[in-house]
């Protein structure tokens, strides 16, 4: 099967933050399962829009679908990239299947997600719990695609263990807090990623990371917090030329939902990756996860701060009963998990060949 894979080759679509979570995650293991059986082309928009401009960049991804003639055309799109009319074009062409992978509809749903379903043939979504938001504007054909582990690249390494606990993230919302509330309580935190004094480190040494910790941190809670710079956004956002432009008020409503919004925990691609590296993970709690790992055996969540310093101290006391956890975990997501598996399981849903 041929695949035309429409996203960012770069984070954000800048070079300079290397390369993308979307090309890591979702690229990579299109082009690997299968043992390679699939021929995955690349459209990376933010480059080829660098170059040329957004305009020619639509042009050229509409030249791209009628010269390779793929039978699915994969998109993961976050923003208003391509033209509306450009993917309605290649849609009702019938000649390819779109398709678009959702991220973050806990808060993204209202403000853009329900927008842009409409005009692909399928779509998934990260969260079941959005399920329901599909059908109260009438759209059937959404898949609970969600997270899973790239086992190619998430893998246990074989290191020694060097930090007692050690968090990959960004520092928005509340991680801050509590990262100082578990200092004073005398835990060591290494944390990394922009905003942090160690800073972002590469995807190789992401993975090192996670394999060299007794405890590897997950936060759940949505990005973003709810200062005066996201309440702004509600009312101004970023242009396609990078300019600050305002929203129409049609869209205030729905802005201010997903504001609200971010107070919520949901599941990430880190419930996934770190039991892949066969690695300890304490997580915060999101809705769903216990459908995926089995709590206290394969997955242990913490409900606040003081709960999280108590079971901290309670693992690294007792490192065995932690690394059967682990195993456990990196058991159930070989068997599960993988994204092979979770593309097979959608392919099949979408009428495909694999």
């Amino acid at each position: 099967m041929k695949i035309l894979f429409v996203a960012c080759k770069y984070d954000y679509g800048k070079p300079e933050l290397g390369l993308s979570f979307e090309y890591y995650n979702l690229y990579d293991p299109l082009v690997k399962m299968n043992n390679g059986a699939n021929q995955v082309v690349l459209f990376p928009f933010d480059q080829v829009a660098l170059e040329f401009g957004r305009d020619a960049m639509n042009e050229k991804l509409l030249e791209t679908v009628e010269r390779e003639k793929p039978a699915l055309c994969f998109f993961f799109l976050f923003g208003e990239q391509i033209k509306k009319e450009t993917i309605k074009k290649i849609t009702d062409s019938g000649k390819t299947v779109t398709f678009n992978w959702f991220a973050d509809d806990k808060w993204r749903f209202e403000n853009f997600s329900k927008h842009w379903a409409p005009l692909f043939n399928w779509v998934s979504t990260d969260q079941e719990s959005s399920l329901q938001d599909y059908k109260k504007i009438g759209y059937q054909n959404v898949i609970v695609g969600g997270w899973a582990c790239n086992d190619s690249l998430y893998k246990p390494l074989g290191l020694p263990k060097i930090y007692d606990v050690s968090f990959v993230g960004q520092p928005h919302g509340d991680r801050k807090k509590i990262v100082e509330k578990l200092q004073k309580a005398g835990i060591q935190v290494e944390c990394f990623g922009r905003g942090w004094p160690h800073g972002k480190v590469s995807q190789e040494d992401m993975i090192k990371i996670f394999n060299q910790s007794k405890i590897n941190l997950n936060f759940t809670k949505c990005s973003g917090s709810f200062g005066p710079k996201y309440i702004a956004k509600i009312f101004i956002g970023k242009g396609e030329n990078g300019s600050m432009k305002f929203y129409k008020p049609s869209m205030w409503i729905p802005n201010f939902k997903s504001f609200l919004a971010r107070g919520q925990n949901e599941i990430k691609g880190r419930n996934f990756e770190i039991p892949g590296c066969k690695s300890f993970m304490l997580s915060g709690y999101a809705k769903g996860l216990e459908n995926y790992y089995s709590m206290g055996k394969e997955l242990v969540c913490f409900s606040n701060a003081k709960d999280l310093v108590e079971k901290i101290k309670y693992y690294l006391q007792h490192e065995q009963e932690r690394e059967a956890i682990a195993d456990a975990a990196y058991k159930k997501t070989m068997q599960n998990y993988t994204y092979e598996k979770k593309f097979n399981e959608i392919f099949k849903t979408l009428g495909l060949d694999t």
